[in-house]
Order: structure tokens, then sequence, then C-alpha cells
């Protein structure tokens, strides 16, 4: 029998939803991580959380600040894992251009959205956002109350029919 059937679907590690909820997304890169071992190994059983990440851009390298990766208890001991540490990622040089000088603008932060797997490497998707402001994200809400209802209201008529 195929190993890859009994494999779940998605390639998805972890999701950072809280960053659509709080920022306009305006463009997305996908960059590659800089892992130790350590971290790969959990990252395989799905222990990662961008829940409190950002993305930093110093000189011409870019960062992944405050994403936690929690060690596994059968890691090596002889290493001491750090599983807030900073990580590099890896992206083009003209993206990295790009990003700096939308970030020197005025409202423009690089914000984590999803970290998974593609042909084995874990990549990280990141977001050229916009923060939005209290009354943005309560029409957002409105909005999305309403689309509902409409599904609702469309799903009992198709019932009755």
């Amino acid at each position: 029998m195929n190993e890859r059937k009994n494999k779940p679907h998605t390639h998805t590690i972890a999701l950072n939803k809280k960053a659509r909820h709080d920022y306009f997304i305006e463009e997305r890169f996908e960059a590659g991580i800089a892992l130790q071992g350590w971290e790969v190994k959990s990252l395989r059983s799905g222990h990662a959380q961008l829940k409190e990440a950002y993305v930093t851009v110093r000189k011409t390298e870019v960062f992944l600040v405050g994403a936690h990766i929690s060690p596994l208890s059968s890691a090596s001991t002889h290493i001491r894992p750090d599983p807030r540490r900073t990580r590099k990622l890896l992206l083009h040089h003209e993206e990295i251009r790009k990003l700096v000088g939308a970030v020197d603008r005025r409202g423009y932060t690089l914000v984590p959205l999803a970290m998974y797997w593609k042909r084995g490497r874990a990549k990280l998707e990141i977001a050229l956002a916009k923060g939005k402001h209290k009354h943005d994200k309560r029409s957002a809400i409105r909005q999305r109350e309403a689309e509902r209802e409409q599904q609702r209201a469309l799903k009992a008529v198709r019932g009755k029919g």
C-alpha cells in the first residue's frame, strides 16, 4: 500500500490567523527558513506557533522574530534549544530590496502568515501589510456576518423548494 495515501493531505505547519484580522495584506512572499536540526524535527511533529511572531529587516537580511518552535523531549542533550530564537529568512536579493523600500514607507510592516512544507523544505509565507484601525476590523466583522446571513437565507430557500 502506498504510504502517501495514509498521510494527511495538508502540508501546513502553522497559521497566523490573527494577521488577516489585524492587517490589510498587500503582497505575499515565500521565504525559506534557516533552521537547526532539532527545529526541523519539531516542525515535522507540528510544534510551531506564529501567533506573536513578526518579521524584521536589518541591512540586507530578513529575520523571523518571536516564532515559537517547541523542542521535542527527545532532543539531544548536548544543545540548549531556544524555542524563540531569531531565525534568518532566505529570500532573493531583489525581493529583500523591495521589502526594505516598502517597510521604509509609512505604515507598512512584514507579518508571517503561514509556515508550511514545500518539497521537503520548511517555507514561510510573509506578507507586506498595512495595519487596520479598529473601525476597519469592526466593518470586516459586520461584512462577514452579513455574508453568513445571506448564505443561511439561500440555504433555507433551497431547502423549501
